[in-house]
């Protein structure tokens, strides 16, 4: 099954509201005519009204970093899906290893922002993925299978339909070690046969799952063009209209 690439820009706590919409404007006409890529820059919440109106009319769409699973409420700080789909996002980030690190999600509350995301229409992109002591431990197909089991319960497989995972290989954030592409299509992979183990084969084969490990421009095509990989979810290289523009250019099948 052939599956559409996606590429994602995480720009994290980057960009104020005029930096956004300087680097979009600056990144349009450089993807201009990638058709066969899907391409989306999450920019911080101050900044989505910005780069909404800025990548207009673009073949750029728009993610948030984040969503909580309530529609309203007292909870000081957060943001709902609702208020998200009103402001133009089409799609959110859902567990990211530093909301899990740094901020207490767990499976179960990413299952409750996923099913609030899917409510409002969103696209979420799903984190998953293992420390470097459970890599190193061989736990890495036992956590990757327990984040799956409890962060996509509930869950039909139209609703797998409207989902990417992002694979995030923890242990090789900011540690010096890195996985190889192979490396990285094994355990993509496993994910698949998981999601199969939950639902079936059709909706394993047909859901969309980035790499979320270090994809740059000179690997980009080398990740993508193994099996199991289908596109990434990007951080620095995210935050300049060149470098993300050269890494959605090798991504691309053009």
């Amino acid at each position: 099954m052939a599956r559409k690439v996606i590429i994602a820009g995480n720009w994290k706590m980057n960009k104020s509201g005029s930096e956004g919409k300087a680097l979009v404007e600056d990144l349009k006409g450089r993807v201009a005519g990638y058709n066969d890529v899907d391409i989306v820059v999450c920019p911080p919440f101050t900044t989505l009204a910005a780069v909404v109106k800025a990548a207009e009319g673009s073949n750029i769409k728009v993610g948030a970093q984040n969503v909580h699973w309530a529609d309203n409420g007292a909870f000081t700080g957060e943001i709902s899906a609702g208020m998200l789909k009103e402001a133009g996002v089409e799609y959110a980030i859902i567990g990211h290893s530093e909301r899990r690190q740094y901020f207490g999600e767990t499976d179960e509350t990413v299952n409750k922002r996923l099913k609030a995301a899917l409510a409002a229409g969103l696209k979420p992109i799903v984190c998953i993925g293992e420390l470097l002591d459970e890599r190193e431990g061989g736990k890495t197909e036992a956590v990757l299978a327990k984040q799956i089991k409890a962060g996509f319960a509930g869950l039909t497989s139209a609703d797998m339909n409207k989902i990417v995972i992002a694979y995030e290989p923890v242990w090789a954030i900011g540690t010096g070690k890195t996985a190889t592409p192979e490396m990285a299509e094994e355990t993509h992979a496993y994910i698949r046969k998981a999601i199969a183990g939950l639902f079936d084969g059709t909706t394993a084969e047909a859901v969309r799952i980035q790499y979320g490990g270090s994809m740059k421009a000179d690997n980009a095509a080398e990740l993508v063009k193994q099996p199991d990989i289908d596109g990434g979810l990007i951080g620095g290289a995210s935050l300049k209209a060149d470098s993300f523009a050269d890494l959605i250019k090798n991504a691309s099948s053009k």
